[in-house]
Protein backbone atom coordinates (compact mmCIF):
# COMPACT_ATOMS: atom_id res chain seq x y z
CA UNK A 1 0.00 0.00 0.00
CA UNK A 2 1.44 3.35 -1.01
CA UNK A 3 1.84 6.18 1.45
CA UNK A 4 -0.76 8.89 0.80
CA UNK A 5 -0.13 10.93 3.92
CA UNK A 6 0.97 13.94 1.87
CA UNK A 7 -1.80 13.61 -0.71
CA UNK A 8 -4.87 15.82 -0.19
CA UNK A 9 -7.81 13.60 0.69
CA UNK A 10 -11.35 14.11 -0.57
CA UNK A 11 -14.50 13.91 1.57
CA UNK A 12 -15.14 10.61 3.32
CA UNK A 13 -18.42 8.70 3.25
CA UNK A 14 -20.14 5.63 4.66
CA UNK A 15 -22.68 3.68 2.62
CA UNK A 16 -25.46 1.74 4.38
CA UNK A 17 -27.92 -0.52 2.53
CA UNK A 18 -29.04 -4.06 3.39
CA UNK A 19 -28.97 -5.05 -0.29
CA UNK A 20 -25.45 -5.84 -1.51
CA UNK A 21 -26.30 -5.24 -5.17
CA UNK A 22 -27.70 -1.80 -4.33
CA UNK A 23 -24.51 -0.91 -2.45
CA UNK A 24 -22.40 -2.00 -5.39
CA UNK A 25 -24.53 -0.10 -7.90
CA UNK A 26 -24.50 3.10 -5.85
CA UNK A 27 -20.76 2.83 -5.17
CA UNK A 28 -20.16 2.50 -8.92
CA UNK A 29 -22.37 5.50 -9.75
CA UNK A 30 -20.72 7.64 -7.07
CA UNK A 31 -17.29 6.79 -8.49
CA UNK A 32 -18.47 8.12 -11.86
CA UNK A 33 -19.91 11.44 -10.68
CA UNK A 34 -17.73 12.15 -7.61
CA UNK A 35 -14.41 10.29 -7.95
CA UNK A 36 -12.83 12.31 -5.11
CA UNK A 37 -15.34 10.93 -2.58
CA UNK A 38 -13.88 8.11 -0.50
CA UNK A 39 -16.27 5.33 0.59
CA UNK A 40 -14.41 4.37 3.77
CA UNK A 41 -16.86 1.72 5.00
CA UNK A 42 -20.14 -0.03 4.15
CA UNK A 43 -22.92 -1.19 6.47
CA UNK A 44 -25.67 -3.78 6.02
CA UNK A 45 -28.04 -2.26 8.59
CA UNK A 46 -28.66 0.84 10.68
CA UNK A 47 -26.85 -0.40 13.78
CA UNK A 48 -23.68 -1.05 11.78
CA UNK A 49 -24.00 2.38 10.18
CA UNK A 50 -24.08 4.15 13.56
CA UNK A 51 -21.05 2.20 14.82
CA UNK A 52 -19.11 2.90 11.61
CA UNK A 53 -19.87 6.61 11.89
CA UNK A 54 -18.50 6.58 15.44
CA UNK A 55 -15.37 4.79 14.22
CA UNK A 56 -14.63 6.65 10.98
CA UNK A 57 -16.16 10.11 11.65
CA UNK A 58 -17.09 10.66 7.98
CA UNK A 59 -18.25 13.82 6.22
CA UNK A 60 -21.23 12.09 4.61
CA UNK A 61 -23.49 9.07 5.21
CA UNK A 62 -25.71 7.36 2.65
CA UNK A 63 -28.55 5.63 4.54
CA UNK A 64 -31.16 3.32 3.07
CA UNK A 65 -34.46 4.42 4.62
CA UNK A 66 -35.74 0.85 5.09
CA UNK A 67 -33.24 -1.50 6.74
CA UNK A 68 -33.77 -4.38 9.20
CA UNK A 69 -33.25 -3.83 12.92
CA UNK A 70 -32.77 -0.09 12.75
CA UNK A 71 -34.18 1.94 9.87
CA UNK A 72 -32.12 4.56 8.11
CA UNK A 73 -34.22 7.25 9.77
CA UNK A 74 -33.67 5.80 13.25
CA UNK A 75 -29.95 5.46 12.48
CA UNK A 76 -29.89 9.12 11.40
CA UNK A 77 -31.51 10.08 14.73
CA UNK A 78 -28.74 8.30 16.63
CA UNK A 79 -26.05 9.83 14.42
CA UNK A 80 -27.54 13.29 15.04
CA UNK A 81 -27.03 12.73 18.78
CA UNK A 82 -23.32 11.90 18.52
CA UNK A 83 -20.95 14.45 20.05
CA UNK A 84 -19.06 16.68 17.65
CA UNK A 85 -15.96 18.73 18.35
CA UNK A 86 -13.53 21.15 16.70
CA UNK A 87 -12.06 18.32 14.58
CA UNK A 88 -15.32 16.75 13.37
CA UNK A 89 -18.82 17.94 12.56
CA UNK A 90 -21.76 15.58 12.33
CA UNK A 91 -21.98 14.15 8.81
CA UNK A 92 -24.31 15.22 6.05
CA UNK A 93 -27.14 12.71 5.48
CA UNK A 94 -28.30 11.32 2.14
CA UNK A 95 -31.25 8.93 2.26
CA UNK A 96 -31.50 6.07 -0.22
CA UNK A 97 -35.12 5.28 -0.99
CA UNK A 98 -37.44 3.69 -3.52
CA UNK A 99 -40.32 5.85 -2.30
CA UNK A 100 -40.89 9.29 -3.82
CA UNK A 101 -42.96 10.55 -0.88
CA UNK A 102 -39.93 10.36 1.45
CA UNK A 103 -37.60 11.76 -1.17
CA UNK A 104 -39.68 14.84 -1.93
CA UNK A 105 -39.93 15.81 1.75
CA UNK A 106 -36.21 15.31 2.34
CA UNK A 107 -35.38 17.37 -0.73
CA UNK A 108 -37.80 20.22 0.05
CA UNK A 109 -36.63 20.55 3.65
CA UNK A 110 -33.14 21.22 2.31
CA UNK A 111 -31.37 19.82 5.37
CA UNK A 112 -30.46 16.50 3.78
CA UNK A 113 -30.78 14.88 0.39
CA UNK A 114 -31.88 11.65 -1.21
CA UNK A 115 -31.07 9.12 -3.91
CA UNK A 116 -33.88 7.16 -5.54
CA UNK A 117 -33.35 3.46 -6.22
CA UNK A 118 -31.92 2.54 -8.62
CA UNK A 119 -29.42 5.41 -8.58
CA UNK A 120 -29.53 7.28 -11.89
CA UNK A 121 -26.50 9.29 -12.92
CA UNK A 122 -28.41 12.55 -13.65
CA UNK A 123 -30.24 12.62 -10.31
CA UNK A 124 -27.12 11.62 -8.41
CA UNK A 125 -25.29 14.57 -9.97
CA UNK A 126 -27.91 16.92 -8.49
CA UNK A 127 -27.41 15.34 -5.06
CA UNK A 128 -23.63 15.56 -5.34
CA UNK A 129 -23.70 19.27 -6.21
CA UNK A 130 -25.99 20.01 -3.25
CA UNK A 131 -23.78 18.04 -0.86
CA UNK A 132 -20.61 19.72 -2.15
CA UNK A 133 -22.17 23.13 -1.45
CA UNK A 134 -23.12 22.12 2.09
CA UNK A 135 -19.67 20.70 2.80
CA UNK A 136 -18.11 23.93 1.50
CA UNK A 137 -20.45 25.92 3.74
CA UNK A 138 -19.46 23.84 6.77
CA UNK A 139 -15.77 24.39 6.10
CA UNK A 140 -16.26 28.12 5.65
CA UNK A 141 -15.39 28.04 1.94
CA UNK A 142 -18.82 29.31 0.88
CA UNK A 143 -21.41 31.78 2.11
CA UNK A 144 -24.94 30.58 3.02
CA UNK A 145 -27.54 31.13 0.32
CA UNK A 146 -30.25 31.75 2.88
CA UNK A 147 -31.61 30.55 6.23
CA UNK A 148 -32.61 26.91 6.60
CA UNK A 149 -36.39 26.61 6.91
CA UNK A 150 -36.28 23.16 8.46
CA UNK A 151 -34.07 21.22 10.79
CA UNK A 152 -32.77 17.70 10.44
CA UNK A 153 -34.43 16.89 13.74
CA UNK A 154 -37.84 18.00 12.45
CA UNK A 155 -37.45 16.09 9.19
CA UNK A 156 -36.44 12.89 10.99
CA UNK A 157 -39.52 13.06 13.19
CA UNK A 158 -41.73 13.35 10.14
CA UNK A 159 -40.00 10.61 8.16
CA UNK A 160 -39.95 8.29 11.15
CA UNK A 161 -43.73 8.53 11.49
CA UNK A 162 -44.10 7.60 7.81
CA UNK A 163 -41.64 4.72 7.87
CA UNK A 164 -43.30 3.21 10.95
CA UNK A 165 -46.77 3.69 9.44
CA UNK A 166 -48.05 5.25 12.64
CA UNK A 167 -50.57 7.43 10.81
CA UNK A 168 -52.09 10.65 12.10
CA UNK A 169 -50.32 13.51 13.82
CA UNK A 170 -47.47 12.64 16.24
CA UNK A 171 -48.32 12.86 19.93
CA UNK A 172 -45.81 15.02 21.80
CA UNK A 173 -45.28 15.52 25.53
CA UNK A 174 -47.63 18.07 27.07
CA UNK A 175 -46.42 17.87 30.69
CA UNK A 176 -43.10 17.25 32.44
CA UNK A 177 -43.12 15.51 35.82
CA UNK A 178 -40.09 16.94 37.60
CA UNK A 179 -38.49 17.16 41.04
CA UNK A 180 -38.49 20.61 42.62
CA UNK A 181 -36.79 20.32 45.99
CA UNK A 182 -38.60 17.55 47.86
CA UNK A 183 -41.77 17.78 45.78
CA UNK A 184 -42.89 16.55 42.37
CA UNK A 185 -44.44 19.14 40.05
CA UNK A 186 -46.29 18.83 36.76
CA UNK A 187 -44.82 21.47 34.45
CA UNK A 188 -46.55 22.37 31.16
CA UNK A 189 -44.06 21.76 28.34
CA UNK A 190 -44.93 25.11 26.73
CA UNK A 191 -43.69 26.87 29.90
CA UNK A 192 -40.21 25.33 29.65
CA UNK A 193 -37.52 27.73 28.41
CA UNK A 194 -34.86 25.06 27.91
CA UNK A 195 -33.64 21.60 28.88
CA UNK A 196 -29.94 21.05 29.59
CA UNK A 197 -28.34 17.75 30.62
CA UNK A 198 -25.34 16.64 32.59
CA UNK A 199 -24.29 13.02 33.11
CA UNK A 200 -27.18 12.02 35.40
CA UNK A 201 -29.94 14.61 35.24
CA UNK A 202 -31.64 17.01 32.88
CA UNK A 203 -32.40 20.48 34.16
CA UNK A 204 -35.83 21.84 33.29
CA UNK A 205 -35.89 25.65 33.35
CA UNK A 206 -39.06 27.74 33.32
CA UNK A 207 -39.31 31.50 34.02
CA UNK A 208 -39.97 30.73 37.69
CA UNK A 209 -38.88 27.15 38.38
CA UNK A 210 -35.68 25.12 38.04
CA UNK A 211 -36.38 21.39 38.21
CA UNK A 212 -34.65 18.07 37.53
CA UNK A 213 -35.67 14.96 35.60
CA UNK A 214 -33.82 11.72 34.85
CA UNK A 215 -34.67 11.68 31.14
CA UNK A 216 -31.70 12.37 28.83
CA UNK A 217 -31.82 14.83 25.93
CA UNK A 218 -31.66 12.04 23.33
CA UNK A 219 -35.01 10.73 24.63
CA UNK A 220 -36.60 14.17 24.97
CA UNK A 221 -35.74 14.95 21.34
CA UNK A 222 -38.14 12.22 20.23
CA UNK A 223 -40.89 13.21 22.68
CA UNK A 224 -41.03 17.00 22.17
CA UNK A 225 -42.48 18.92 19.24
CA UNK A 226 -39.45 19.79 17.06
CA UNK A 227 -41.21 22.94 15.87
CA UNK A 228 -41.25 24.20 19.46
CA UNK A 229 -37.93 22.85 20.77
CA UNK A 230 -34.71 23.09 18.79
CA UNK A 231 -31.68 21.06 19.69
CA UNK A 232 -28.71 23.45 19.72
CA UNK A 233 -26.18 21.16 21.41
CA UNK A 234 -26.05 17.45 22.19
CA UNK A 235 -26.98 18.38 25.79
CA UNK A 236 -29.38 21.30 25.15
CA UNK A 237 -32.91 21.85 23.83
CA UNK A 238 -34.32 25.39 23.74
CA UNK A 239 -37.88 26.64 23.35
CA UNK A 240 -37.89 28.58 20.07
CA UNK A 241 -40.40 31.07 21.47
CA UNK A 242 -38.06 31.84 24.39
CA UNK A 243 -35.08 32.87 22.24
CA UNK A 244 -34.47 36.61 22.47
CA UNK A 245 -31.13 36.95 20.69
CA UNK A 246 -27.95 35.35 19.35
CA UNK A 247 -24.46 36.60 20.23
CA UNK A 248 -20.86 35.38 20.06
CA UNK A 249 -18.29 35.03 22.81
CA UNK A 250 -14.58 35.90 22.52
CA UNK A 251 -13.90 32.44 21.04
CA UNK A 252 -16.45 32.98 18.28
CA UNK A 253 -19.00 30.50 19.63
CA UNK A 254 -22.68 31.28 19.15
CA UNK A 255 -24.64 31.88 22.34
CA UNK A 256 -28.44 31.88 22.62
CA UNK A 257 -30.06 34.43 24.89
CA UNK A 258 -33.22 33.27 26.69
CA UNK A 259 -36.11 35.56 27.57
CA UNK A 260 -36.03 36.70 31.20
CA UNK A 261 -32.70 35.06 32.06
CA UNK A 262 -29.10 36.28 32.02
CA UNK A 263 -27.83 32.76 31.30
CA UNK A 264 -26.60 32.07 27.75
CA UNK A 265 -26.80 28.69 26.02
CA UNK A 266 -23.93 27.52 23.82
CA UNK A 267 -24.66 26.41 20.25
CA UNK A 268 -22.42 23.57 19.05
CA UNK A 269 -21.01 23.80 15.53
CA UNK A 270 -23.37 21.18 14.11
CA UNK A 271 -26.38 23.40 14.92
CA UNK A 272 -25.12 26.86 13.94
CA UNK A 273 -27.08 26.61 10.66
CA UNK A 274 -30.28 27.12 12.66
CA UNK A 275 -29.37 30.76 13.18
CA UNK A 276 -27.91 31.68 9.79
CA UNK A 277 -30.80 34.03 9.07
CA UNK A 278 -30.77 35.69 12.51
Amino acid sequence: MSDTSDTPQGPRAILADDERLMREQLRSRIAEVWPELQIVAEAKNGLEAVELVKEHRPDLVFLDIRMPGLTGVEAAKQIAQLPDDDDWLLPEIVFITAYDQYAVEAFEQGVCDYVLKPAERERLLVTVERIKKRLALRSGEAEPEGPSTGTLQQLLHSLSARVNNTGGAPQYLQWIQASVGQTIQMIPVEDVLFFISDEKYTRVQTPTVEALIRKPIKELVDELDPKLFWQIHRSTLVNVKAINGISRDFRGRQLVGVRGLEEKLEVSRSYTHLFKGM
